[in-house]
């Protein structure tokens, strides 16, 4: 569902600093990276944690053909990163995508009816935080109450350097994943990439 990839570094310097753990003498992270390599964003779930849908081969099959066929109608989709928020699970998270989830909704009627995203946002995510800061802040000593703030503060800084990045979002991909998040942690999947079908002239 992805096919852009945006450099890490920026992000990854930003945050290390705040969350580099010691213990035993062994440098460990407070924070999770998803690999960049793997960045994407889902349109449609035919299945989901919350209302799983028992699929047989044979009904796999007729989904991942129903997406190629919508996957042919349309074209590239231009994407501009619009914010990175600061979510309550701890995860930084990064025209119209309301025609194509309901495009798909239509080819997959199986589907659970409530999805886990607003129609309107594409959400990738880029970290998730596992702890606390490891060090205090520059200029003050932190403690519960100055953790938001400062957390608030580096997620401004970080869209002071990416706010506006610019993709060209060019495939969709039906994954069957075999683990849990096997398509952010790379685990057992199978994908399958369909390009979009027309050109934007």
């Amino acid at each position: 569902m992805r096919n852009w990839k945006a450099n890490p570094c920026c992000f990854k310097l930003l945050f290390i600093p705040f969350f580099l753990l010691e213990f035993l003498h062994v440098c460990q992270l407070a924070i999770w990276f998803q690999n960049s390599s793997l960045y994407h964003f889902s349109m449609f779930h035919a299945s989901h944690h919350i209302v799983p849908v028992l699929a047989t081969k044979e009904e796999i099959e007729a989904e991942a053909s129903s997406v190629k066929a919508v996957v042919s109608k349309l074209c590239p989709l231009k994407i501009v990163l619009d914010r990175v928020v600061l979510t309550s699970t701890g995860v930084v998270s990064g025209t119209d995508p309301v025609i194509i989830r309901s495009m798909l909704k239509n080819a997959l009627p199986r589907a659970p009816e409530k999805q886990l995203y607003d129609a309107e946002i594409l959400h990738t995510s880029f970290a998730r935080l596992l702890g606390p800061p490891t060090v205090p802040s520059p200029t003050e000593q932190l403690n519960t109450s100055d953790d938001i703030h400062f957390f608030h503060e580096l997620v401004n800084r970080l869209n002071s350097q990416i706010r506006g990045f610019q993709a060209v979002v060019s495939e969709l991909w039906y994954v069957e994943e075999y683990d849990v998040l096997a398509l952010a942690l790379n685990g057992r999947m199978n994908p399958r990439k369909f390009k979009f079908g027309c050109s934007r002239t």
